[in-house]
């Protein structure tokens, strides 16, 4: 749902979401920031619903899909909270200084990329622990006669980040990933999901995303209240991270899935 009247203080909101640490930045960076669900910003999942029953201390991780190449030996790494200039600066390796700047938000990188990796596919996202900036305009609906959908103007507003994602090497991403995979699995783990690998939830909210019908450009919304939904229930019924692309209109959608099934290749194939 988005709202007239509340159209600015959204689109500063926005979740966006990523590619990878970067696919599944950007997009789970591809258009996260620009999706207010409720009226009030969600809680950190870990204070908006009880987390999965806690393993015992000594259990290890299920793993489904396991990385294909050696993680980083955690020694090598810094602590999670001390994570931030190492992750802006592996980041900005791959995608350029210049084009990280604009969109980074530069605390908390690697638990606020998994917060929103895991929260992508629930109705509503954690809007305050956002990876990135937020996308500069208002959104752009258009009405004829009795008929409201979004504007394809509307679309031009991500220009500059699907940019990034269109240039964005994603053999090099998989490679930042892999390389600081114990940080994410720490705060994956910090969420609340003793014995679970992060991996694995990557891969299946990936699949989830890929699940996400063609975009319609000029799907009907309605407005009951405050605040606009689609007109259609199976769509309005879909999750936060489907609707964002389904925002973005149908040639950014393909683009950024594009994105998604080469970055999911890169991180489940055999050693």
């Amino acid at each position: 749902m988005w709202t007239g009247e509340n159209l600015e203080e959204a689109a500063r909101r926005k979740v966006a979401w990523l590619i990878g640490v970067v696919v599944v930045l950007i997009i789970a960076a591809g258009g996260w920031y620009w999706y207010r669900s409720q009226h009030a910003p969600a809680p950190p999942p870990s204070a908006a619903r009880p987390g999965p029953a806690p393993a015992p201390p000594s259990s290890e991780p299920q793993i489904a899909h396991p990385l294909p190449t050696e993680a980083a030996d955690n020694a090598a790494l810094p602590a999670l909270n001390d994570s931030d200039q190492l992750a802006h600066d592996s980041l900005a390796g791959v995608l350029g200084k210049g084009s990280l700047e604009q969109f980074l938000v530069p605390q908390s990188i690697v638990r606020h990329i998994v917060v929103t990796i895991d929260n992508l596919p629930r109705k509503k996202v954690a809007i305050d622990l956002r990876p990135l900036k937020a996308t500069p305009g208002q959104t752009v609906v258009t009405t004829q006669g009795e008929v409201t959908t979004l504007s394809e103007a509307n679309f031009a507003r991500y220009a500059p980040l699907m940019r990034m994602v269109q240039t964005a090497d994603v053999k090099s991403m998989a490679v930042v990933y892999e390389r600081l995979y114990p940080l994410f699995q720490q705060a994956y783990e910090d969420l609340g999901y003793p014995g679970k690998y992060f991996n694995d939830r990557l891969v299946e909210v990936i699949d989830h995303l890929l699940q996400t019908p063609e975009a319609q450009t000029a799907a009907p919304l309605v407005q009951p209240k405050v605040f606009y939904e689609y007109a259609d229930p199976d769509l309005e019924g879909r999750s936060a991270g489907q609707k964002l692309l389904m925002r973005m209109g149908p040639a950014d959608e393909r683009i950024i899935k594009d994105k998604l099934r080469a970055f999911r290749a890169e991180i489940v194939k055999n050693k």
